[in-house]
């Protein structure tokens, strides 16, 4: 089984084709958005492992799954006093509408539960712009959204084709808006199934 990022279920729910584009065509671009990210991350991109009073923090993590074929990196894992694993996924911006962020802390959960057998029942997201965390409950409503994740981005990963562009409001803040050319895409689609209208009516 082909290793699966953890950062590339959060693209696929994102949107399926910048997952492609990342991971199939290795295409990237910074915007806005991105940089802040990088700035948020910059606090935790380092291995480091602290005590504090009642917990021990591991952050920049390695994290793997034979199980699910994942591999990728924690933000933090704090160790609770009964030594549960406790991981933190650091965001710059606000909650999003949907649980893209929720499936990749799902994702890392489920490495940390193959990793050290013990359960995982929770987790936070840290949200920059608040400087508050999130906490998610790792259900088994989210495990299973995050199994289907799984499963749909190394299909999509396998296929080695580009799926066609949302062109939606999510391409708004993405940064690969200019290699994707949703706008022409769609067009090109427009037309596309314009003319085969063209040749029906005249066959």
């Amino acid at each position: 089984m082909d290793e699966l990022p953890i950062s590339a279920l959060q693209h696929w729910s994102y949107c399926p084709r910048q997952c492609a584009l990342i991971h199939i065509e290795q295409q990237f671009a910074e915007n806005v958005h991105t940089l802040r990210g990088q700035t948020v991350h910059s606090r935790v991109n380092v291995p480091e492992i602290e005590t504090l009073p009642g917990r021990r923090v591991e952050r920049a993590m390695p994290l793997w799954s034979e199980r699910f074929g994942l591999i990728g990196k924690a933000d933090v894992v704090e160790f609770l006093p009964d030594g549960t694993p406790y991981p933190v996924e650091y965001k710059h911006g606000p909650r999003r509408k949907k649980n893209h962020d929720d499936i990749q802390l799902c994702a890392q959960a489920l490495c940390l539960e193959e990793m050290l057998s013990r359960s995982v029942p929770e987790g936070a997201v840290y949200h920059a712009t608040s400087r508050r965390r999130r906490v998610v409950t790792i259900d088994a409503a989210l495990r299973e959204l995050t199994r289907n994740a799984i499963q749909e981005t190394r299909k999509l990963l396998s296929d080695d084709r580009l799926p066609a562009p949302a062109n939606d409001a999510r391409c708004r803040a993405c940064s690969l808006v200019e290699l994707c050319q949703p706008d022409l895409d769609a067009i090109a689609r427009a037309s596309a199934a314009a003319a085969g209208d063209l040749f029906e009516d005249s066959a």
